[in-house]
């Protein structure tokens, strides 16, 4: 039986009237596909063959596999075809090409999908395979959060922070009802509608309030309810159970998962037991049984069924995973800043050192496997996860903490983080390098030209380059985001984006630094990065660029392998033999001439 490697942190999803069968996401040949799985019988049979190949993969009633056919922006369609093969499908005919904004299907095969068009969002229903009609068009970045069980309410999602954070909309594109999550009520995140129960159309959601984030429902009898007795310090999300009478909990907590059942009848929250380590994902299945997807620093994932079920076999690693596992914690200005540390164990340290920096910035390192920490500490080095003020996973407080500023603060807790791990006595002073992707490649930016000197080398892949410019540039959502950041838009709030735009600092640059960029890129764009590197060309500061053919995402595990090992000789270069870098010229490779492809991390 093949094992498949995963490419995204998510379950095979099940078909609500034939648990046996499953939709999952793998590699194939290289690159991210979709397969199907039959439990019955253990075959697995792959569906999409594409050059960019193709993540996004679901499973209606009927046992139709959906996959999003989209090209390198990211722009595309949802198609579809039978569970054991044959012809393939457009979802809904007429629906212009755009990004993906979420995909529902009813047993009856009503299907709503969400499509990013420009700057604008557009909900259209149909029947499966028909001609799409558009439930309503929405200005800025938005979301399908969910389509009740009768076809006849839709949920929009917009930022939680916004006023108008979820709204409820009849399928002719009238408002039903409209949730805020503004200041006063508190940031609201819509989780979709539960198992149909008396006709009863009931959505789930979380609230922020209180600094605790709280489980919600909405119904259009009685409201938004806030469940106040199962109220979390951290972040969670949660998923019915197939009866309609619970919910499943997953919490991110402190780098590590912890998973609860919630009964809204007995309003009773108990733990569910599992190892230590990071649940990826979780969910409950039809006749009791719970699947998971499980992994620790130390493992590789696995996926688990409580009733045996069959599920697709995982790959497997040789041999033990390297290095040991330590949790540092070093005292800051708003709370002790954590740090998941890998420490190599052939020969005492202190260790040459990389700090892994997380994107995001909402979002958080885990106790999970990464096969790049398991390269470098095989390599050598120590690695440091650092979970920076603006992570999620130690709550509302952490997450909101910039006293020194957007990029500022997070670079200070780096700092802080390296100074005292190097008086522990665990790395070296003089061999501390930084690599960073998307929001994490920004920060290994900013370190460097604003405390030139501290660290001696960084990797920057897709990164923020010039904030002002990433802005005009880039997409409706992550306009909106920079926009909640810095608490405007660049021509209302200049000075704040300069103060925190790694180009105004280029000059300083003093390290060695590889910056990997994406000539596709409509997150991080490439003229930004152009525009960086011809400023570090003028400084005569030392760099590489390497220019990818591709997207800010992509799903082709060939060319990560290509990434990482050009990172990992270049960090052991200058970490290691202290060779400073001779920049090359920063001009894009055309494609087909070294460009390759990079999966964005998460």
């Amino acid at each position: 039986m093949s094992r498949f490697q995963v490419f995204r942190a998510a379950l095979p999803e099940v078909c609500a009237t034939d648990p046996h069968r499953m939709v999952f996401t793998a590699d194939a040949e290289g690159r991210c596909e979709v397969f199907t799985w039959d439990a019955a019988s253990r075959r697995a049979r792959r569906v999409t063959d594409r050059p960019g190949g193709t993540l996004h993969g679901a499973i209606d009633a009927d046992a139709h596999v959906w996959w999003f056919a989209e090209d390198v922006r990211g722009v595309g369609h949802w198609r579809f075809q039978p569970f054991d093969g044959g012809p393939d499908r457009p979802g809904l005919t007429g629906v212009p090409d755009g990004t993906a904004r979420g995909l529902a299907v009813t047993a009856d095969a009503t299907v709503a999908v969400g499509i990013g068009c420009g700057d604008h969002t557009v909900i259209q229903l149909g029947t499966r395979g028909g001609p799409g009609r558009q439930v309503i068009r929405v200005h800025g970045s938005a979301s399908l959060a969910g389509l009740a069980p009768r076809g006849d309410l839709l949920a929009l999602a917009r930022t939680a922070e916004a006023p108008r954070a979820v709204t409820l909309l009849a399928p002719d594109g009238a408002e039903v009802a409209a949730l805020p999550g503004d200041g006063r009520h508190g940031r609201l995140w819509a989780l979709g509608f539960g198992p149909a129960r008396d006709g009863r159309a009931t959505l789930l959601l979380v609230r922020e309030r209180d600094e605790r984030y709280v489980l919600a429902t909405w119904t259009a009898a009685a409201g938004l309810v806030t469940h106040d007795w199962c109220a979390l310090d951290t972040q969670f999300t949660a998923c019915w159970y197939p009866d309609g009478d619970a919910v499943l909990i997953r919490q991110d907590r402190h780098g590590r998962s912890l998973l609860r059942r919630a009964d809204l009848a007995r309003r009773a929250l108990d733990l569910v037991p599992t190892p230590p380590g990071t649940l990826l994902d979780a969910a409950p299945r039809p006749g009791g049984d719970l699947h998971a997807l499980w992994t620790d620093t130390a493992h590789p994932p696995r996926m688990t069924s409580t009733a045996g079920t069959p599920l697709p076999p995982l790959g497997t690693i040789d041999g033990r995973v390297p290095g040991t596992l330590r949790d540092v914690h070093t005292p800051g200005a708003d709370g002790p800043v954590h740090t998941l540390l890998s420490l190599p164990e052939a020969a005492p340290g202190p260790y040459p050192a990389v700090f892994l920096v997380h994107g995001g910035p909402a979002d958080h390192d885990r106790d999970a496997y990464d096969g790049t920490v398991h390269s470098l500490v095989a390599s050598g080095f120590a690695v440091a996860r650092v979970n920076y003020r603006g992570s999620t996973g130690y709550g509302p407080s952490w997450q909101r903490a910039y006293r020194d500023g957007v990029g500022h603060t997070q670079v200070a807790d780096l700092a802080a983080v390296r100074a005292d791990l190097v008086a522990r006595g665990l790395i070296r002073a003089d061999a501390t390098g930084l690599w960073g992707t998307s929001w994490g490649g920004y920060l290994v930016l900013l370190a460097l030209g604003t405390r030139p000197g501290l660290w001696q080398a960084g990797v920057a892949v897709k990164p923020v380059a010039d904030y002002a410019a990433a802005h005009a540039a880039a997409t409706p959502a992550l306009r909106a985001l920079d926009e909640r950041l810095f608490g405007g838009t660049p021509a209302h709030v200049p000075e704040r984006y300069a103060h925190s735009s790694p180009i105004r600092y280029a000059a300083h640059v003093r390290d060695p630094l590889l910056v990997v960029a994406a000539t596709h890129d409509i997150k991080c764009p490439p003229q930004q990065v152009r525009s960086y590197l011809a400023a570090l060309d003028a400084a005569g500061a030392p760099h590489e660029a390497l220019w990818l053919a591709s997207g800010h995402d992509g799903y082709d595990g060939g060319d990560h392998v290509h990434v990482l090992r050009r990172a990992v000789r270049f960090l052991d270069r200058a970490l290691r033999h202290g060779t400073r870098a001779t920049p090359p010229p920063s001009r894009p490779a055309p494609a087909g001439e070294g460009s390759v492809h990079h999966p964005v991390e998460h």
